[in-house]
């Protein structure tokens, strides 16, 4: 009779629930997806990569406990890494890891609310589709993807449906960038009339894994998976691990470099692409058989569509040969700058009095201002250890799994960032200035869009 008595009493309350949310809009399919404050959630690892052992697991382990998160099981489609993060990850979690041959294995026991994903670059979009078919949420490594093709799926497939998908653009759960993003739409810093970007890294051995590389055999990982939608190519372990270095699997300095600053131009002036690109690169140091460029230089044009008189333009420079792996970014006006390597405003290189006299306009110098205190620097490495933006951006993901409130990287922002990098991909690839048709969401090259 008791428990007759509490299963009618928890049915009655559950009824009574349904019908309160759907009188103010949710569906009986949204509602049963609403995770209770007190209800467990489980997450799963696609991709046991350095990138989510570094970086992603540390900024989960800041806040799992007090947000009620845990991580159950991994994919892997190499045999080795899946039994290393089955391990690896059994030994933090203190307790038994599903682990699985591929994907469809992961999400076929239903056990799981949510993954990481951080596998090739190239795989990032078809495998964030493959999770929210399956009812995932989702924090999806950038770049978000390196054709059109894979940008368009992905963008409708995910904005078909109700899930929380995170792309990890970290910037934008920084403290310093949120209050540059407000200084700036706020119309206080004037017209952005210049961006410059810069990445450069002084380290030969980047991107490349010759003791991996040698341990990876053919027999141990699923290759023709690991392919997606790639033209089939025989077996190459160096393309499976280098991947960075090597095209169509990734762009290179475009996709994992840029990707990042080019999303602060989309967010901070809300124009969702650029109008036009030209770039070049080269390998200039490195002799090693990668295809991917040591050297980028790329330059956009940005501003409305329906004024091309106005605008800015936007400079990236990348080299891999002689640098201090300390990204700058800096935005000028008329005003000053705004610069993100020390998180200041400032009047340097703005309208003085005297100029401003003579030119019959109105002094206009920005305040000296800090954006944020205390200092917080961007994280230039892949593989930062959980750094403080990391740690940001994974908890506003795991809070709106909960709140099911739109996370500060939507998809779109992964959409946006690579229109930028597919468009750079283009130009460097055939020398030739390269456009946006936002109708068509075609990269176009010459009058046509350009072929992968």
């Amino acid at each position: 009779m008791k428990n007759s008595r509490r299963s009618f009493i928890k049915k009655t309350v559950k009824a009574a629930a349904a019908t309160y949310a759907a009188s103010i809009g949710f569906s009986a399919k949204s509602y049963a997806n609403i995770i209770g404050a007190n209800d467990r959630v489980r997450l799963g690892v696609v991709g046991f990569s350095d990138r989510f052992k570094q970086s992603h697991f540390p900024s989960f382990l800041n806040h799992y406990k007090e947000l009620n998160f845990d991580i159950v099981a991994v994919s892997d489609i190499w045999k080795l890494r899946r039994e290393e993060g089955g391990a690896f990850l059994k030994d933090k979690m203190g307790h038994d890891i599903r682990v699985a041959n591929n994907n469809e294995e992961l999400y076929s026991k239903k056990d799981i609310d949510g993954v990481f994903i951080s596998t090739a670059d190239f795989q990032h979009a078809i495998h964030a589709v493959e999770a929210v078919n399956a009812g995932m949420d989702v924090y999806c490594e950038k770049p978000f993807a390196e054709t059109m093709e894979d940008n368009r799926m992905a963008l409708k497939a995910i904005k078909a449906t109700d899930r929380i998908v995170q792309i990890g653009s970290q910037r934008r759960s920084g403290t310093n960038y949120k209050a540059a993003a407000d200084f700036i739409q706020a119309g206080k810093f004037g017209p952005i009339t210049m961006v410059e970007l810069t990445w450069n890294v002084n380290q030969p051995g980047r991107w490349r894994r010759p003791a991996l590389v040698a341990q990876c055999k053919e027999e141990d990982l699923d290759w023709k998976r690991y392919l997606l939608n790639r033209p089939y190519e025989n077996f190459d372990p160096r393309k499976y691990l280098e991947y960075r270095l090597f095209w169509p699997y990734s762009s290179g300095m475009p996709g994992q470099w840029m990707s990042h600053q080019i999303d602060t131009v989309h967010w901070f002036s809300q124009l969702p692409h650029p109008r036009s690109v030209t770039a070049n690169g080269g390998v200039y140091a490195w002799k090693d058989g990668r295809k991917n460029w040591d050297t980028t230089t790329a330059v956009f044009d940005y501003g409305p569509l329906d004024n091309m008189k106005d605008g800015f333009q936007v400079v990236f420079m990348s080299r891999m040969h002689n640098g201090d792996d300390s990204p700058t970014e800096m935005y000028f006006s008329n005003g000053g700058q705004l610069n993100l390597i020390n998180n200041t405003v400032s009047p340097k290189g703005g309208l003085t009095a005297g100029f401003a006299k003579a030119m019959g306009m109105e002094a206009n110098l920005l305040p000296e201002l800090s954006l944020t205190e205390p200092t917080i620097k961007a994280a230039a490495g892949a593989n930062t250890g959980g750094d403080i933006l990391t740690s940001a951006h994974v908890r506003n993901w795991m809070e709106c799994i909960r709140s099911r409130k739109q996370p500060n990287a939507p998809v779109e922002a992964g959409y946006q960032h690579s229109i930028a990098t597919i468009m750079t991909n283009a130009a460097c690839r055939t020398g030739q200035k390269v456009t946006f048709d936002s109708v068509h969401q075609e990269v176009m090259v010459d009058g046509k869009p350009f072929k992968y």
